[in-house]
């Protein structure tokens, strides 16, 4: 357990959640960039294959763990010193959660740090840009619901991406395949990182609670209750949050290899 999560009670991990909502600002600065011609494009979810596969970036790069009907979950790396552009997502709500390294993220009117253990909140309308700070990589993982990854307008950006859409670009992962689960309606998973840092598993909420795991760092759990209110109840072990989980739900389980 990192310095950043050691002696938090459970009262304090669920309001150790940052929330970041749009603000006048954030209106603003929408409005002026699609009148200046920004769209937003719409997956097609039995398509856009290229999905599927590692997406390079100038920042370092991103992939997908698990994918459904309705969410969407990426794993990024940040190289140190690196940032992602200050861009928003229009129609869909986001979870930042960090499981390695040092960063801050970056509203219109506000910064705020990440580390081990983190979980921002970000709503729909939102701009936001996050760097890493090092000593190394900052590793996200970014859970996006409703799933539409082109749902995408950059308002600025190191590396003259301002107002382009998602990239097309990939590299595929034959070692890394994105695997259909079986007993989850259109899922797919790919079960670990390209460094072999972090893996990804599905677990019920039962074998959760039974068998707890000191690797642990996130539980997400994957039922349409998060996704249609807007509040997913993320579990978070690894900030000795000791709530139970739900015993007759699937969770996406994050942790240490």
């Amino acid at each position: 357990m990192s310095e950043l999560t050691q002696g938090l009670t459970a009262t304090q991990t669920r309001e150790r959640v940052t929330r970041i909502d749009p603000g006048p600002r954030d209106f603003s600065a929408l409005n002026e960039v699609v009148r200046k011609g920004s769209r937003i494009g719409n997956e097609t979810l039995d398509g856009d294959d290229h999905l599927n596969e590692v997406i390079p970036k100038p920042w370092g790069m991103e992939y997908r763990i698990y994918v459904d009907d309705f969410i969407d979950v990426w794993n990024l790396k940040i190289n140190e010193g690196q940032s992602t552009s200050m861009h928003v997502h229009p129609r869909k709500l986001t979870y930042l959660l960090c499981l390695a390294g040092q960063g801050v993220t970056d509203t219109l009117t506000d910064q705020h740090p990440v580390g081990a253990g983190t979980i921002l909140r970000i709503g729909g309308g939102a701009f936001h840009s996050t760097r890493s700070l090092g000593p190394g990589p900052l590793w996200l993982v970014e859970i996006e619901a409703p799933r539409n990854k082109f749902d995408l307008i950059r308002l600025r950006d190191n590396y003259s991406r301002e107002h382009t859409a998602y990239e097309t670009e990939h590299t595929e992962a034959p070692e890394l395949p994105a695997k259909p689960v079986s007993y989850l309606p259109q899922a797919r998973l790919r079960e670990r990182s390209p460094d072999g840092e972090f893996t990804f598993s599905i677990r019920a909420g039962a074998d959760i609670f039974y068998r707890r795991q000191q690797s642990d760092l996130f539980h997400v759990p994957l039922g349409l209750t998060g996704v249609v209110t807007g509040e997913i109840d993320i579990l978070a072990p690894a900030q000795a949050d000791d709530r139970r989980p739900a015993l007759d739900q699937y969770y996406l389980s994050l942790a240490l290899a």
